[in-house]
Formats: structure tokens, sequence, C-alpha cells
């Protein structure tokens, strides 16, 4: 039996948020050092570029292996890896911030391998539907697909826990709703480019999961069912 005094104040992340944060930061560090001169000599102030073209994700390349039926494994990653390689330093900082906020509330709730599948797949859908539907040519890069996918995961946390207790779900939304303004009125004021459909995108595929994903969630679908 574990002694009150013995317990952490502050409850650990959970290992698979602390492990996605850790690549994230390993990642930024490296083009961080490397543009600063730091490591890697005079190549390593191309490496950010370099793993952009490499690793980002690119409409026009979706689209020609759409056309071709040829799908190379070195351009299917770039579902998931585009998540990792960053613009610059800020949006790396911005995309971890928010993805240990966002991931800690999840990751103590869903299993380490449903938070990471949230995580992947809000992402990797993100990037289907902004080659879809945009064919934009500017590439999608960063974490954001992901972390709005635990946004969506949250907000169902939410959304049920508002129902258990009567009162109005449609408070659940409020975040979503208050960081998609921000984001309209800052296209508007500064420009920008479409990359905020992938966020939306993760957004409702964290949320759609979690219907999955919550513990008993398969079971609850399967009393529903029978119930109707």
């Amino acid at each position: 039996m574990s002694h009150p005094d013995d317990q952490s104040p502050v409850n650990p992340l959970p290992p698979v948020i602390t492990a996605l944060f850790l690549f994230l930061l390993g990642v930024e560090a490296l083009f961080s050092l490397g543009a600063r001169g730091i490591i890697g000599g005079d190549a390593a102030a191309g490496w950010r570029l370099a793993a952009q073209y490499d690793y980002g994700f690119f409409g026009e390349i979706f689209n020609i292996m759409r056309e071709t039926g040829h799908w190379p494994p070195e351009h299917l990653i770039r579902f998931v890896s585009y998540l990792f390689v960053h613009h610059n330093f800020t949006h790396a900082l911005f995309g971890g911030v928010l993805l240990l906020a966002m991931g800690k509330m999840v990751g103590e709730v869903f299993t380490g391998w449903a938070t990471l599948a949230v995580f992947i797949l809000s992402g990797a859908v993100g990037a289907l539907g902004y080659a879809v539907i945009l064919n934009s040519p500017v590439p999608l890069l960063g974490a954001f697909p992901g972390v709005y996918g635990m946004i969506g995961a949250f907000t169902f946390l939410l959304w049920v826990s508002l129902g258990a207790v009567g009162a109005p779900q449609a408070r659940a939304f409020s975040l979503i709703g208050m960081l998609m303004a921000i984001r309209l009125v800052f296209s508007l004021i500064f420009g920008g480019t479409p990359v905020w459909l992938a966020d939306l995108l993760g957004f409702c595929t964290g949320f759609a999961l979690s219907f999955l994903f919550v513990p008993g969630g398969w079971q609850r679908i399967r009393e529903k069912i029978r119930r109707q």
C-alpha cells in the first residue's frame, strides 16, 4: 500500500505522449542546431529544407500515385512523417506544447495504443482530405492535424461527461470553435494557406475514433445496436 506522501502531486505524462514529444523535439533539435552550425557542418543548414521535401506531404505526389496506381513506401510514409517536420522552431514549439496538453488528458483515459492511433490516423486522414478536397500545391507540414485529433478525442470525453450530468453537450465543442475562429481571423488579417482543412479533418477523425477507443466503446456500440 502506497503512502500518501510518496505520491507525486503532478500526474506523469502517458508514456506514448512523452515518446511522441521527445521524437518531435529531437527532430527539431537537429534542424535548429544544424542551422546554427553547431552540428553537421555546412551541409546541416539545409537539413530542414531537405526533410520538408523528402518527408512533407504533397498533394501533387498523392495525385501522381493515384493516377499511376503505384504507391511506393517512400511516399506513403509521408502520410505520417510530415507530422514531425515543421516550418520552423516556433511552429514545432506550439505543436509540441499542444501535444503535451491534449495528449495528457486523452492518454489518461485511452490506452497507449489507442492514443497513438488517434494521433497517427488523424494526421493521415487530415493529409488525405487535404490532397483530395483542395489539391493545393502548398505542402502539409507539422503535428497540428494529429494534435487536432487529440482535441477531437478530448472533445468526445467532455461531450460524454456533460451528457452524463445532463449538461448541454454542445459546450464540449467550444474549444474547437474558438480555435477555428482564431485561425479564420489570422487568415483574414495576415493571409494564410488552406492547411486548416487538414486540422479540421484531424479533429473530426479523433472525435469519431473515440467511439471505438474509449474504454468499453465496442461494448456500448453493440448494446446500442441491440436496443435498436
